[in-house]
């Protein structure tokens, strides 16, 4: 979580800002930032989605509507809020990832059009919510074989889970938890570009959705993997926690919905 001056978020859901949106501290001052806790007063977050669909029609008037796309509320307002609500910030970031998501065929992807893929069990979306109610999506990075795989079939698997994972946010909660399982991992299961590809996805096109990382057993062959990959992860780093599987079972499941490529 970073911390940010309170004028560049506007308004954040403390008491240093009247229902006017203004502020009245001292400019010394600074507040706490994320997508969760921001808030703004609700008036005034419709007026800035409604500033964004005009800029959007305006000037990408060639980009998709409905879903996920320039006149989709719900999508705008999360990206303001990841934004920080800067109207010209949301609208680029908006407009590359509704691009990319035209340009990728996100819409097209289902459970068909991967499937030859996903019979590798590389990845998959856990039937159980973690200890703290978010969906989980596992990856099993000894399956993971760049030598065998098409590249763009395993990215088209990775944005399908995500979609997936996604659908399943109980209401009230915007984050998913990542778990990837690295027993067994060699060398010949190694591709940094992949990796990167990962978390730009959902950096770019799926911001403030990716809460924490697990990387469980991670074996010594992984640890100069790490060190090349993390400075191009920058803030994502962070995310990432080192556990063992006994961490894993104790800290983020129950009994009953411990993932079964982790159970005893």
């Amino acid at each position: 979580m970073t911390t940010h001056t309170c004028d560049a978020l506007r308004a954040c859901g403390s008491p240093l800002f009247t229902s006017s949106s203004k502020f009245t501290h001292p400019r010394s001052r600074t507040c706490r930032f994320s997508v969760q806790n921001c808030v703004m007063d609700p008036n005034t977050s419709r007026k800035l989605v409604l500033e964004v669909k005009e800029k959007l029609e305006k000037e990408h008037s060639n980009l998709p509507v409905g879903k996920n796309g320039r006149d989709d509320g719900d999508m705008i307002l999360w990206f303001l809020k990841d934004r920080r609500f800067s109207v010209e910030e949301a609208v680029n970031k908006l407009t590359k990832a509704i691009t990319w998501r035209q340009e990728f065929g996100v819409s097209d992807l289902s459970e068909d059009a991967v499937k030859k893929i996903a019979e590798s069990g590389k990845a998959y979306v856990h039937d159980f919510l973690d200890v703290n109610d978010r969906p989980v999506l596992i990856v099993v990075a000894s399956k993971h074989l760049p030598a065998v795989h098409d590249r763009l079939e395993n990215e088209k698997l990775c944005v399908f889970l995500i979609e997936k994972v996604l659908s399943k946010l109980p209401a009230g909660k915007e984050q998913i938890l990542g778990i990837i399982d690295l027993r067994g991992f060699g060398t010949e299961n190694a591709e940094l570009s992949f990796l990167t590809f990962l978390f730009d996805v959902f950096y770019y096109y799926y911001p403030k959705r990716l809460g924490e990382v697990l990387f469980v057993e991670a074996p010594l062959v992984f640890k100069p993997i790490w060190e090349l990959t993390k400075p191009l992860l920058k803030s994502y780093a962070s995310m990432v926690k080192f556990c063992s599987v006994e961490t894993v079972r104790k800290e983020y499941f129950t009994e009953e919905t411990i993932p079964v490529n982790f159970r005893d």
